[in-house]
């Protein structure tokens, strides 16, 4: 049981698988949270420079998406399709650290006594636990805890998800959303598989502790994206009447800030059936004229019971009440102080063994991991080898194959090669007699063009000395007979 109890604790201290992670700029819509939106499309009109979109995440998966004020340190809507209605768990409340401290590295959402010393101007942009502290005001969820199931009901604990509601309107809110989205909503929309909701509050200029805006009214818009597509829309104001009100989509986005349009297309526009939308609409009148909620001077909520304070009369044991919580309020202090400390006590103590844990949990799996891969790399190499054995063994044969022909191949050449010597000597001597026989007059012929050449030689050589020799002495004669002449 003890063990039980402080598991419990442990979970319920440590937010390590809750993430609000804060939409930049520069991404469309809401970035993975879209999907929450009919169409995938965000509301219009919301465009104030405070205005933060964050997509609202637990165990690493988006669940509901949240525009945030940090200048009114409230939601200013919260979209979430229906789920599944469950009972509400243990309450366990974080804060944003990147919406106070753009640059901390803490994405995930954290406690507040753990965001003290590592967030830079804590609660500077929004609310915290201390804001609503001795305040009058709770932490009244935009997207109800009760609508929501498993995971996503954790993820609703969020302070970017609260707005300051007094006990008595937090109670009539949630009990009205509740019955309207599970008996009038959800059974006309496909048991709600496809339902989408928009939860709001609109500021206004009151403030909790001079800090967090107290709401001027609530307000709740459903689109049911089913082949009948229809749309409605509820409001409710703090004070006045206890029941909530309910009209159209439009007409709601006239009470909403300037420029305010809330789904794509107007969720089916002037398509709805008219027949569904009175069947919804007859479904929350008698909701709405079912007993309702009483609330008591002292404020407190109940139904129709009785309350021995109120028949007390004015002034009785007035003193006595005043001495008693002078001498109990050091008292009460001490123990609340007392019971801080356990609680931060039995947190830290469970973030040092889910530490531990994780640490032995990460090198088990290590070494899990590097076992199964050993295990896995063996059998593919083991299965690799006995798939080509076939192969190979088919391979060895085709090469001994191909070595037998090769020598075979290679031996016949040899063979050739001996036979082709002698062979071609014997054609060698066969041949020899007749290139002889044929060259005969090859040669003789050669030897007649010899002769006729070098008597054809000797005859031009006695011809030009003949024609030398005339030259001569016809050059002589030339020369020594005119003289001869002359002198006679």
């Amino acid at each position: 049981m003890k063990m039980s109890i402080l598991f419990s604790l442990c979970i319920f201290a440590f937010p390590g698988f809750s993430q609000g992670r804060v939409v930049g700029v520069d991404e469309a819509g809401f970035a993975e949270c879209n999907e929450f939106f009919y169409g995938e499309t965000p509301p219009e009109g919301f465009t104030e420079s405070f205005h933060v979109k964050i997509c609202q995440q637990y165990n690493k998966e988006p669940r509901f998406a949240t525009l945030y004020s940090t200048e009114d340190k409230t939601p200013l809507y919260s979209a979430f399709k229906y789920t599944k209605a469950a009972q509400m768990g243990e309450e366990s409340w974080l804060v944003e650290p990147q919406i106070d401290d753009p640059g901390n590295d803490l994405e995930e959402m954290v406690h507040e006594a753990v965001a003290v010393g590592s967030v830079n101007n804590l609660g500077a942009n929004q609310a915290l636990t201390t804001d609503y502290v001795d305040s009058g005001y709770e932490r009244g969820q935009l997207n109800p805890s009760s609508l929501n199931e498993d995971d996503f009901q954790l993820a609703t604990y969020t302070l970017t998800n609260a707005v300051p509601m007094t006990p008595f309107l937090s109670k009539s809110w949630h009990k009205d959303v509740e019955d309207i989205v599970e008996q009038a909503l959800a059974p006309h929309c496909e048991n709600g598989a496809r339902l989408y909701l928009v939860a709001g509050a609109v500021p206004s200029s009151l403030r909790v502790k001079d800090k967090v805006s107290i709401p001027e009214f609530l307000w709740l818009a459903a689109c049911c994206d089913a082949p009948e597509v229809w749309s409605v829309g509820f409001l409710k104001r703090p004070s006045g009447e206890n029941s909530i009100e309910d009209l159209s989509v439009e007409e709601l986005e006239k009470q909403l800030p300037s420029g305010a349009h809330l789904f794509k297309s107007n969720c089916g526009g002037g398509s709805q059936s008219q027949e569904k939308m009175e069947v919804i609409l007859q479904t929350i009148n008698q909701i709405q004229s079912e007993e309702p909620i009483v609330q008591t001077p002292a404020g407190r909520v109940g139904w129709h019971r009785n309350d021995q304070r109120a028949q007390e009369k004015p002034g009785e044991g007035s003193l006595l009440k005043r001495v008693a919580g002078i001498v109990a309020a050091p008292f009460t202090k001490l123990l609340r102080l007392v019971g801080y400390v356990l609680v931060e006590v039995v947190r830290y103590t469970c973030y040092f063994l889910w530490y531990v844990i994780k640490q032995l949990s990460n090198t088990a799996m290590g070494g899990l991991y590097s076992l199964w891969n050993g295990v896995m790399s063996y059998g593919k190499e083991i299965s690799i080898v006995l798939v080509n054995i076939p192969r190979d063994v088919a391979k060895v044969a085709a090469n001994i194959v191909m070595g037998f022909v090769r020598i075979f191949q290679n031996t016949l050449s040899l063979i050739y090669r001996i036979l082709s010597v002698p062979i071609g000597l014997f054609l060698h001597i066969m041949v020899f007699p007749l290139d002889t026989l044929c060259a005969i007059p090859i040669v003789l012929k050669d030897i007649a063009a010899g002769v006729g050449g070098t008597c054809s030689l000797i005859v031009d050589a006695t011809a030009a000395m003949m024609s030398g020799f005339y030259y001569i002495a016809t050059h002589l004669g030339k020369k020594f007979v005119p003289k001869l002449s002359s002198d006679d």
